[in-house]
């Protein structure tokens, strides 16, 4: 009886296995085969394939006919994707990615046996696409696409702006007399003193005007509101439609304190400017800081109504007044409008922009366009799961 309770007792046990070690040299597994058919990556292919082949005709001037082969263009705009979708903070640590990770293999093209780029030839090759204008054609692209799909309003958008903090400190910053020499946070030869040079400068008055950062010179000291801290940063700003939020035009400049509404007005006037796609009354809706005679009157000259969040006092009035706000189009406009702050913070959080990694305003415009045609592609993927269509 013993013996048949200890059989029974050891039914159901698996027996411990060992371990094998690697002992397959080939497999015969396809890379795509490894790639669940469910995987985001994989509605994110299909929608991108379109946008790389509009842009072909571009790639092929960038190019010479002779010499040594580059990297295809298709495969280094799918690698800078995948940086800004999964949050890889430095070229470096997306080549180690692309060596070992055999999803990011399958999603830029490259095969299981097929050489990584090194990062200083990744970072060269972007400065191509930098003066190829290639972030505003990708841009231009994915919208092209959402429009296509009847996901775009034609007739109702919102207008916002954010500081980009630049990659610089406060310790950069020196008096313009005095910019010509190394900021306090890089050390000197030979490292004596650390890196994190002391420097003191409480009560010290600085302005645009009178200092400039010796690391970014484009970087302009600014600051949010009343009461925040004054960073190094840009001012970027985007248009959004108001049916599904996705961003139509960027603007980065530097941060001069009316940028802001400059910004908008001339991605207004761009907007006028293209042909076609008018059906109705237009809109545009914007947060108190837009409650400007010259914005209000910019927007009206283009044929916008101005749907702006009234901030009026006894000594300076609202330029928006019962005319506007009485309609059921107003109070939907101010409703709406908050769908921009989800690219800031989807900008912010998960596409690097947080703390900016480049400097210039040049390089600083063409990462934040390509960072919003990436969100673009992440709405429209969401968007086409869910089965909307117009």
């Amino acid at each position: 009886m013993g013996i048949v309770c200890h059989s029974l007792h050891h039914q159901g046990r698996a027996m411990r296995g060992t371990e094998s070690g690697q002992q397959v040299l080939f497999s015969y597994v396809a890379i795509e085969a490894r790639i669940p058919g469910d995987h985001p990556l994989r509605a994110m292919k299909q929608l991108l394939e379109p946008v790389l082949a509009d842009l072909a005709p571009r790639f092929a001037p960038m190019y010479a006919d002779g010499g040594r082969p580059s990297i295809p263009p298709e495969q280094l705009l799918r690698a800078l994707l995948l940086q800004v979708l999964y949050t890889i903070r430095s070229e470096r640590q997306l080549m180690e990615q692309l060596e070992y990770n055999l999803l990011f293999r399958w999603f830029v093209g490259l095969g299981m046996d097929d050489a990584v780029w090194h990062p200083t030839t990744f970072t060269k090759n972007r400065d191509r696409m930098l003066a190829g204008s290639v972030a505003e054609a990708f841009f231009a692209a994915v919208v092209r696409q959402a429009d296509g799909r009847g996901l775009l309003s034609r007739d109702h958008f919102t207008v916002d702006g954010t500081l980009l903090e630049a990659w610089a400190s406060q310790k950069s910053v020196r008096p313009k007399a005095d910019a010509g020499g190394p900021p306090n946070d890089v050390p000197p030869v030979g490292g004596a003193v650390g890196r994190n040079t002391p420097a003191n400068f409480h009560g010290e008055h600085r302005s645009n005007t009178t200092h400039q950062s010796v690391t970014d010179p484009d970087a302009r000291l600014a600051r949010k509101g009343p009461g925040k801290p004054s960073v190094l940063a840009y001012q970027a700003s985007v248009l959004t439609d108001n049916r599904h939020g996705l961003v139509v035009a960027t603007a980065v400049g530097l941060a001069t304190g009316t940028a802001e509404v400059e910004q908008a007005e001339q991605m207004l006037g761009a907007l006028s400017a293209e042909p076609g796609g008018r059906t109705g009354r237009r809109t545009v809706g914007a947060d108190k800081l837009y409650d400007q005679r010259g914005f209000v009157a910019t927007a009206r000259a283009l044929a916008y109504v101005p749907h702006v969040a009234r901030q009026g006092t006894p000594t300076r009035p609202s330029r928006i007044d019962g005319r506007t706000t009485r309609h059921a189009g107003y109070a939907e406009s101010q409703r709406r409008r908050k769908l921009v702050e989800e690219s800031f913070g989807w900008a912010k959080v998960v596409g690097l922009l947080r703390k900016l990694r480049h400097r210039g305003v040049a390089l600083v415009d063409w990462v934040f366009t390509f960072t919003m045609g990436a969100y673009n592609l992440v709405r429209l993927r969401a968007l086409t799961i869910a089965g909307v269509s117009r």
